[in-house]
């Protein structure tokens, strides 16, 4: 195997598909990129722990085919010391031992064959599979308002998944860890009338967010072939398990209306929240709030470190309420707005608490609070 190729292009690639190689692999191989040559002109990358994978074609010019694994981090932190200089890769035959070379500069990584690379996480067939076209800004957009209330994210965590709803020309995103639950609805172009119901993995979408800033295309083709979801565009594909399970039904939880209601400054909030945050206990980081006549009254307390409180003047007129939250739900809610005033829907004191943008109904998170002994 023996190609050149541009920094730039190289490095691009290996971002594109780090993330993906296995940090803690039982198989060494996992924690590889894999390394193979398609054509005269053309590499291809792929990364996998298993349960995601990216794969990524970059331009090069092949003198020689091939195919190898080479480790993942040592790779990147090779290429990017590297000058802004064409890099050549070679491998002698019958070795796992390549040469890069960048002017004066010269590294030999020992690699793992590319046999032992597993070809059952990237060869799949999407002639067959169910295919919808959406635009990435819309999606990458509905992703970020919506998909942070998603639980950590674990393998059989049905919890830790993100709901992708296509209804006609509504994508509505949506995810909750039982203590909040966030939605958001996009308008999107769908002719041909499409409908689909996933639950992804949020890992996988996340990552799909980060390597779309990769993409030169203005949508990505999804494709759903039994168990697995498919993102890809010209360069790029995105492979990963769906979730399969009775996700709760949300839309039922979310009030149409709040019996008290206030309107916030979005931008003074978030910074009245992280003053008084200072102060908090780290196990519970509770934040009282104090909603009466025009007033919101933050405060924290620790007993060990003293008390914090502040007041934002606010427009409410509906009766006195104190409710607690982890002030870190309500801070990620707020800072998912796209709006310079939030409305705070309450109830009681023990009922989740509505948030939406002011004069938006694309957006809304409810936040469960916490129960003040």
């Amino acid at each position: 195997m023996k190609f050149v190729i541009k920094k730039e292009d190289l490095y691009n690639g290996i971002n594109i598909v780090e993330k993906a190689a296995s940090t803690k692999a039982l198989q060494p191989v996992l924690a590889n990129i894999y390394i193979e040559t398609i054509d005269n002109g053309t590499i291809k990358l792929i990364a996998t722990d298993l349960d995601l994978t990216v794969t990524a074609q970059v331009d090069a010019q092949v003198e020689e085919e091939g195919k190898i694994t080479l480790p993942s981090s040592t790779l990147k932190e090779i290429v990017s010391k590297l000058g802004n200089k064409l890099i050549t890769f070679e491998m002698a035959p019958e070795t796992n031992i390549v040469n890069i070379t960048c002017q004066n500069s010269k590294f030999d990584i020992i690699g793992i064959s590319a046999d032992e690379f597993p070809r059952e996480v990237y060869n799949v067939d999407t002639s067959c599979a169910d295919c919808l076209e959406i635009e990435i800004k819309p999606l990458t957009k509905a992703v970020n308002q919506a998909g942070f209330a998603a639980a950590s994210y674990e393998v059989s965590n049905l919890l830790s998944g993100i709901v992708c709803d296509v209804q006609n020309e509504i994508l509505e995103i949506a995810s909750t860890d039982g203590n909040r639950l966030a939605r958001f609805r996009e308008q999107i172009k769908n002719p041909e009338g499409k409908s689909q119901r996933l639950i992804i993995p949020s890992r996988a979408l996340n990552e799909f967010i980060r390597i779309s800033s990769y993409m030169e295309e203005d949508s990505v083709k999804i494709y759903t072939e039994k168990t697995k979801i498919i993102f890809k565009s010209e360069k790029t594909t995105l492979i990963s398990r769906l979730l399969d399970g009775q996700y709760p039904n949300y839309n039922l939880l979310i009030p149409s209306e709040s019996p008290k209601n206030a309107l916030v400054n979005v931008a003074q909030f978030i910074a009245a929240i992280e003053r008084v945050a200072i102060m908090v206990n780290d196990k519970t980081c509770i934040v009282k709030l104090e909603f009466s006549n025009n007033t919101l009254k933050l405060t924290a307390d620790t007993s060990t470190s003293g008390k914090s409180e502040e007041e934002v003047a606010i427009n409410y007129s509906d009766d006195e309420i104190s409710i607690a939250f982890n002030y870190k739900f309500i801070l990620e809610a707020l800072k998912n707005l796209d709006s310079e005033e939030v409305r705070v829907g309450l109830n009681t004191n023990l009922s989740a608490t509505v948030i939406r943008p002011n004069n938006d109904e694309d957006f809304v998170c409810l936040v469960m609070p916490v129960q003040i002994r």
